[in-house]
């Protein structure tokens, strides 16, 4: 991927905070800090809030459309102004995250960077950790909690929880029904084959022009190849649109969840999750609602809602 190798050198997320509230806007001062993790030959982009005082922290992740810094502009920085640690990661072909050359990384290699990430966090310090995840990232939270050792993780928090092994969910969050009922199956023929490494756009495979209620929020994601502009490969959406968790909801018994579901979402509304998260039974779950907010969230009162919201939760969860 090419382009800055620092956000501090983009221009992308500089106009899209343009959109938000004057209170959630960075300048030089208040941007995070920047910082890189090798992980498998991958040079993975960190975008971290650090705060040895801090008793909790909370760990962002991005989704199909959107990267780390999208992240820290909406619930990074709060967060961090609430007194957390917050660290956002641009994970495998996403955001400034640089692929090792020669590889075509699938989405169970999200889902291990994920762990592996955590792991690394819990090595440094007991902190616990919640997971935050916008859109696909929400189920990237709930795979990787399934995945990693027990106490890993002390919450997750879901912008949707899309089981995309569901044909509903295939068919209301592809591009159109032709995609989800005809593309997918052609997708996982290709990817057993050398076509596996073809990038696609994601504006083409997903319900990309959903992503913001704002036509000018829109403009700016449309042209960022690091997040709604972006690419990715055939093998990628095939491991993404077939994933198996390792344990599944009916006995996920890890740690607390809690949806926070944008009111005015056209991609992915509150039907979508639903049937997914009605099966976890062993923990709490819980859902709040953001009003007037669109997928990502760029709109009052929904914002603060859901920073509130979140900050709550992990006070609950992690007694701190």
């Amino acid at each position: 991927m090419s382009g800055p190798a620092f956000y501090r050198d983009q221009r992308a997320w500089r106009d899209l905070q343009q959109r938000l509230p004057d209170r959630l806007r960075l300048d030089d001062r208040t941007a995070p800090e920047e910082d890189f993790w090798e992980w498998r030959g991958h040079r993975v982009h960190l975008d971290r809030y650090p705060n040895p005082k801090a008793r909790a922290k909370v760990v962002l992740h991005h989704g199909v459309g959107t990267n780390g810094r999208q992240m820290s502009l909406i619930l990074g920085a709060p967060l961090a102004r609430k007194g957390y640690e917050t660290i956002a990661l641009d994970n495998l072909g996403y955001g400034l995250t640089r692929v090792k050359p020669g590889t075509t990384p699938s989405y169970d290699d999200w889902v291990d960077l994920l762990v592996d990430f955590l792991l690394r966090e819990r090595a440094r310090d007991d902190r616990p950790i919640v997971l935050y995840g916008l859109s696909a990232g929400g189920m990237v939270t709930y795979h990787a909690a399934a995945k990693a050792p027990r106490g890993t993780v002390a919450g997750i928090v879901g912008m949707t929880f899309l089981d995309q092994r569901d044909r509903l969910v295939r068919e209301e969050t592809a591009h159109d029904r032709l995609t989800a009922r005809y593309g997918i199956p052609l997708l996982s023929t290709l990817a057993r084959t050398p076509l596996a490494s073809v990038k696609y756009p994601m504006s083409l495979a997903a319900k990309m022009s959903a992503l913001a209620n704002d036509p000018a929020a829109m403009k700016i994601f449309m042209k960022d190849r690091t997040s709604a502009a972006n690419r990715v490969s055939i093998r990628f959406l095939d491991t993404y649109m077939n994933y198996t968790p390792a344990v599944e909801p009916e006995d996920f018994d890890a740690c607390p969840v809690l949806l926070t579901q944008p009111a005015m979402d056209r991609w992915t509304p509150l039907y979508l999750s639903t049937p997914f998260l009605s099966r976890i039974t062993k923990v709490p779950v819980d859902t709040v609602m953001l009003d007037n907010a669109g997928h990502y969230p760029l709109e009052e009162p929904g914002l603060t809602q859901m920073q509130e919201t979140i900050a709550d939760f992990i006070a609950k969860h992690t007694g701190r």
